[in-house]
């Protein structure tokens, strides 16, 4: 059984590695689908590359462009909230999170913009905020908030895995080592 077990995880680390040398060789993939972001604490698929979209704010206090997804440049902010917290963002058009409505505008990085805490919708990880205009009603539909050009999230990156990394992470067992 026990045999049986380690060639299942050899058979599967193969796997995964010669797919990672096929595209270390060849480039990225023609149909590229973005370097896609996971829920640190569980590992759940949260959001692409493809979906990032800089959303400035005169309330935040500091901003960098830093290459934390991939190789792109993306532009990370550094916010505090009402308690002292301090939270370095990156904002998306779009994202898989579980939204806590109602939106509320009091203290909100982004004038004009409403926010309400988004968790993972695996392990309830709290993993940033979704905004949407103020003037929106407290409660809209999931659908309406993904389909608005107007709606954007705001993650923290240090509650975020980048999948490319994650598969990195994988430890060959010392009996598959020559």
């Amino acid at each position: 059984m026990l045999l049986l077990v380690q060639v299942s995880l050899l058979v599967s680390w193969l796997l995964c590695y010669s797919n990672a040398c096929e595209e270390g060789v060849h480039g990225s993939s023609s149909k590229r689908e973005g370097d896609i972001l996971l829920c640190r604490s569980c590992g759940y698929e949260i959001a692409s590359s493809l979906d990032l979209k800089f959303i400035a704010s005169k309330l935040a206090l500091a901003q960098r462009n830093d290459t934390v997804i991939g190789d792109q440049k993306v532009t990370l902010q550094l916010f505090e909230n009402p308690h002292g917290r301090r939270f370095q963002v990156i904002t998306l058009k779009k994202a898989a999170l579980h939204k806590h409505w109602p939106a509320d505008g009091h203290f909100s990085w982004f004038p004009g913009f409403s926010w309400t805490m988004s968790t993972c919708p695996r392990c309830h990880a709290h993993l940033g905020w979704s905004f949407q205009p103020s003037n929106w009603p407290g409660q809209v539909t999931e659908k309406h908030f993904e389909e608005s050009e107007e709606t954007f999230v705001a993650l923290i990156i240090d509650k975020l895995l980048q999948e490319n990394f994650a598969a990195t992470l994988l430890v060959v067992p010392r009996t598959f080592r020559s």
